[in-house]
C-alpha cells in the first residue's frame, strides 16, 4: 500500500466548532474568526452552513459572513449544504464548493438530518446534479464514524 503524496486538511471550526454554541455569536465576530483563519495561512475554510435557522441557530447568517470575509487568492472557503435548499442558498451567496454528509449510524442520521442513513444518500442526487449544473465542487464525508454521541462507539 502507498502512501498519499498530500493530505488535505479542512477547517470546519466556523461552522462545526460554533453550531453548538449556547450564546449568539455576531455576524461580525464570525467573519473576523475567517479572516484570523485565513491570515493564519490556512488554505480551505468550511466557513458555514446553510440550514434551517430554527434547527441550528448559530448558522443563521452564513450568507452575510460570506459576503463579507476577506477572501484571499488560492483559499478555498466552503459551506455545508446537507439538502437541496441549502445548496441554492449556498449558491445565492457565491459559495464554489459545499460539502454534503452522511451519518455512520441511523441514530445520528435522523437527529441531525431528520432521515434515514438512506433517505440521506439519495437527497446527494439533486446536489451533485446542480453542482455540476453551476461548475461548484462537492466533498462529502461521514459523520460520527469514532463514535456517535446518541448510540456510543
Amino acid at each position: 500500500m502507498s502512501l498519499p503524496q498530500k493530505v488535505n486538511i479542512v477547517e470546519v471550526g466556523p461552522r462545526d466548532g460554533l453550531q453548538n454554541e449556547a450564546q449568539p455569536i455576531s455576524i461580525d465576530d464570525k467573519v473576523r474568526l475567517v479572516d484570523d483563519l485565513t491570515a493564519a495561512g490556512l488554505s480551505h475554510i468550511e466557513v458555514g452552513s446553510f440550514v434551517s435557522a430554527k434547527w441550528v441557530p448559530q448558522m443563521a447568517g452564513s450568507a452575510q459572513v460570506f459576503e463579507n470575509i476577506q477572501r484571499r487568492e488560492g483559499v478555498i472557503y466552503s459551506a455545508l449544504a446537507p439538502n437541496l435548499r441549502g445548496f441554492e442558498d449556498a449558491l445565492a451567496a457565491g459559495v464554489r464548493e459545499v460539502a454534503v454528509f452522511a451519518a455512520a449510524t441511523e441514530g445520528f442520521s435522523r437527529r441531525n438530518l431528520n432521515c434515514s442513513i438512506s433517505e440521506s444518500l439519495e437527497r446527494f442526487a439533486p446536489i451533485m446534479a446542480a453542482a455540476r449544473m453551476h461548475g461548484v465542487q462537492v466533498r462529502g464525508y461521514v459523520s460520527c464514524v469514532l463514535g456517535c454521541p446518541y448510540e456510543g462507539s
